[in-house]
């Protein structure tokens, strides 16, 4: 059977993801679920800063869980469910059911554990080179399969019982040479005739299988019941029936079971393939998270590999995106920043508004949609506006983004002044984190004219503990700047309630662009700039420009 699971569609901001890109991806795969009905699943690309964690608590909404990354995944692929044989299960009934099925690769199950594989070739092979008369006893065939490849029935004996010892021969001659022939708990194939019958009873053979269903006396059967002896009772001739016994050996002891070529849900399809090109192979068994087998992939079924889809909100960046993104299938792009460099295969909805926050945009869409924004939703959309315009104190912010907070804050019933304290509070706890940890809180990266820089940015209520964590990153900024592989880093800590920011940097000629920017004294030790809180609309353009013009 198929794979037919509807696909689930990631909705997930940015990889230094901030309160906005968090809330908006919660609230619109919320929305999306309404709309259409479909899986919407909103996933985080990073770890969430203090102020997120706040703001998800105190509201009780549970954190999105992190996605590494959409690189293309077995999971991803077209699986072949198939049902597997147990490892009793005849060659002739493996056989028949891959004719059924039209596959040329049968699983060996143990419950739903993978045991084995048998493929057309095995048991061409255990047909061909079949040459030993002991192989049916060796492989403790179990008489039911016998009956059923006979198409026999049972006539003494338990069905459930096993071939274990013997050989199996045809009692074609007279029972004086049969004697010779016959030994204890051999397996022989006859025919009406009562003295050959009698002869192989007497000789302590374990199973009697009796062609062209011919009628078997009494005394025969009292006999064999006697002696714990099995008769099989069959339609087919001699010639048929001896050519038949062999297909009920049970499939295990032919099924390849070392050095199997198993792949997990989770590997990655660019692993798979190097592995595929090494083996002949034709299918490959695939194991699911808990061990069990969930079917075959082949090398065509790479080809049909079903792309993870996702959705990007507060960002369109492909430096500040999920990792393998150019793997994935890109739905949407809902954001409120510069247009990047972001590229895809086919059209998308891209819906970019000049405004101070994504969230902004998404309860726009509520609106449209015609959706009511719940009272845990609204808090969260209100809270994301809050911080990406630091409770409207951004030169982003819109008149548009302060309507929209102010009637979510209604529907929520939150007291936005009280709220935002917490908030940046929360946010701006920096004394037991480490330079690197409040170095990449809130840290994009960017290219213009060749130039890669990134730029972080720590806001506080308070400036003692500004100052306090300043010269740890200072001296930190330069080692950044060589594990991230960029030319520049810029790191602003923005003072909420004085609006102003102190910018520290690395980099050559990073200071000189500033101060060309920005125009200020070339003799400046420590750059301030009074006024500037916004990284987006402040900062960001005023640096591009520089570049490019350069």
């Amino acid at each position: 059977m198929e794979n037919k699971e509807s696909k689930k569609v990631y909705v997930v901001g940015h990889k230094n993801p901030d309160t906005d890109s968090i809330c908006s991806a919660i609230a619109y795969a919320n929305l999306k679920q309404q709309v259409t009905g479909g899986r919407y699943e909103a996933k985080r690309a990073g770890d969430l800063n203090g102020e997120t964690t706040y703001v998800l608590e105190h509201f009780g909404v549970e954190a999105p869980a992190y996605l590494s990354d959409v690189h293309l995944q077995v999971k991803d692929l077209d699986i072949r469910r198939i049902a597997g044989v147990m490892g009793q299960a005849s060659i002739k009934e493996a056989w028949s059911r891959m004719r059924e099925e039209n596959i040329r690769t049968l699983p060996i199950l143990r419950g739903d554990r993978l045991e084995g594989l048998i493929t057309i070739g095995d048991i061409a092979n255990s047909y061909m080179e079949m040459y030993d008369s002991h192989t049916l006893s060796t492989a403790r065939t179990q008489y039911k399969n016998i009956v059923n490849t006979l198409d026999g029935t049972i006539v003494t004996g338990n069905e459930h019982g096993y071939f274990l010892k013997g050989k199996v021969l045809i009692a074609a001659s007279s029972p004086d040479l049969m004697e010779n022939l016959i030994e204890q708990d051999d397996m022989v194939i006859l025919g009406n005739r009562y003295e050959s019958q009698l002869c192989a009873i007497e000789m302590d053979a374990s199973c009697l299988v009796i062609c062209q269903s011919s009628q078997i006396s009494r005394t025969i059967k009292k006999m064999a019941a006697e002696r714990d002896i099995v008769i099989i009772q069959t339609p087919h001739d001699t010639f048929t029936a001896a050519r038949l016994i062999n297909q009920s050996i049970p499939v295990k002891f032919f099924m390849s079971k070392a050095n199997l070529e198993t792949f997990r849900l989770d590997d990655y399809v660019d692993e798979v393939r190097e592995v595929m090109a090494k083996k002949k192979y034709r299918d490959f068994p695939v194991i699911d998270e808990n061990g069990g087998f969930a079917g075959f992939i082949s090398r065509r079924r790479l080809m049909s590999s079903r792309k993870k889809q996702v959705i990007l909100v507060d960002h369109n960046e492909k430096s500040q995106t999920v990792d393998g993104i150019e793997e994935a299938e890109i739905l949407e792009i809902i954001d409120h920043h510069r247009l990047g460099n972001m590229e895809t295969i086919n059209p998308v909805y891209f819906r970019n508004q000049p405004v101070g926050c994504t969230a902004t945009i998404v309860y726009q869409m509520y609106q449209e949609s015609g959706v009511k924004v719940d009272k845990t939703m609204a808090a969260l959309l209100c809270s994301a506006i809050i911080s990406d315009t630091l409770l409207f104190r951004s030169p982003t912010c819109t008149m548009i983004d302060e309507a929209a907070a102010t009637a979510l804050a209604q529907i929520a019933g939150i007291d936005m002044e009280q709220h935002a304290k917490a908030m940046f509070n929360a946010g701006s706890d920096l004394c037991d984190k480490s330079a690197e940890e409040i170095c990449f809180m809130d840290f994009k990266v960017f290219n213009a004219n060749g130039v890669a820089f990134g730029v972080g940015q720590i806001t506080s209520m308070n400036q003692e503990e500004l100052d306090d964590v300043r010269g740890r990153l200072a001296s930190y900024l330069e080692t950044a700047r060589r594990e991230q592989r960029l030319d520049l880093i810029y790191l602003m800590l923005t003072n909420i309630l004085e609006e102003s920011t102190e910018l520290l940097f690395c980099g050559d000629g990073a200071k000189g662009q500033i101060i060309d920017a920005f125009e200020l004294p070339e003799d400046t030790d420590r750059i301030f700039l009074r006024g500037v809180v916004s990284r987006k609309k402040q900062l960001i353009p005023v640096v591009v420009n520089y570049l490019q013009q350069r």
